[in-house]
């Protein structure tokens, strides 16, 4: 990956970060297409009507299941920059103790 001048940031960073949340998208429709495909080959085969159903339910759940790991991701990269003295200013994140501490009635 090309680097800036300055070498701190590759110079492509923000265009691989939207591709990134691109790709959330496109796997919820994969997913989707994937399971009615599914139950549209189980109805063939089984030849029971409500087969398709179970690819349709599939689908939705693998999408949903890719919508998870993908905030479980953003969880983790929220994480790492909790400590950063740089956003330390904003407060991400505020800890229920010290709420209790700052209250006055």
């Amino acid at each position: 990956m090309a680097e800036n001048n300055d070498g701190q940031n590759p110079k492509y960073k923000k265009i691989f970060e939207g591709v990134d949340q691109l790709s959330l998208g496109i796997s919820m429709v994969i997913a989707v297409v994937l399971g009615v495909g599914l139950g549209i080959g189980m109805q063939y085969l089984f030849e029971v009507e409500w087969v398709l159903w179970l690819g349709v339910a599939w689908g939705v759940l693998a999408a949903g299941l890719n919508v998870y790991k993908a905030y479980k991701e953003q969880l983790k990269s929220w994480d790492s920059i909790k400590d950063d003295p740089k956003y330390k200013h904003q407060n991400l994140y505020k800890d229920e103790d010290e709420d209790d501490d700052d209250k006055s009635y």
